[in-house]
Formats: C-alpha cells, structure tokens, sequence
C-alpha cells in the first residue's frame, strides 16, 4: 500500500471502534455534541424540554438523549428566540404556537414574523409584491 492510503474502504474508526464513512453526516448526536454545536448547556437543554415539550429528543436504551439535525434547527431558533429577540419562555412558547415548528424553521418567514413593526411587515409585503408584479 501506497503511504497516505488506507485499507478500510474510506472509512475512518471513531472512539467507540465503530467505523464510519468519511462525509457521511451523523443521524444523531448526544447531549454533549449538542451543547458544543448549539453553545446551550446540557442543564438548559433538559429544562427546555420540559417547557417546550415537543421538542424532547428520542433516546436510546440506555436513555441517552438523541438528537437529530431537526431537533437542533429547533434548539437554535429557541435560542435564538429566548437570548436575541427577548422573549419570554412563555413568549416564545407562544410564538412557536403560532407559526408552528416546522413553518418556524423556515428563515424569511421567521425574519417578518419577529419584526416588532407591524408597518415594517406591511412595507415589506407591499415591496415584494412589486416586485413579484414587475416580474409579470
């Protein structure tokens, strides 16, 4: 074998032994790795759960928590939320209600829908569909 190359199929060995292909994104992450991602504490992740309950991550049989992409998307927007825009747990509760979590996750949506201004709403709406007007 060549120096550099490497005999187990692209794959590379983590801690646990087992061997994981190279760029293939990971189904679920563990408390910890969520925390690093996100920069939210382990403790404030559990008490999130109890207050946004539709956010409790499946867990193993060890009953390790095991977070996917989604539920991260969702930790970030509550965060988001909570430490950027000032809402209240019950606020952001609410909010989250509101547009619904997976219409909440959706970027330009959230961005109109957090706006303060209900003017800013209205000219922004009415500056889009000029625009969607002068496409036809």
């Amino acid at each position: 074998m060549a120096q550099g190359e490497r005999g187990d199929g692209g794959r590379q060995t983590g801690k646990s032994g087992r061997a994981r292909r190279r760029g293939a994104e990971k189904i679920y992450y563990r408390i910890g790795e969520v925390s690093r991602i996100t920069d939210v504490k382990p403790y404030v992740l559990r008490y999130w759960e109890s207050e946004f309950r539709w956010m409790a991550p499946a867990k193993s049989r060890s009953k390790q928590r095991l977070y996917r992409k989604r539920d991260i998307e969702v930790i970030q927007l509550i965060k988001r939320l909570l430490y950027e825009e000032r809402f209240t747990i019950a606020g952001a509760r609410k909010k989250l209600r509101e547009l619904g979590v997976g219409r909440a996750l959706d970027a330009p949506q959230l961005e109109m829908a957090l706006e303060e201004d209900p003017r800013a709403q209205l000219r922004r709406i009415r500056n889009e569909l000029q625009e969607i007007r002068g496409l036809l």
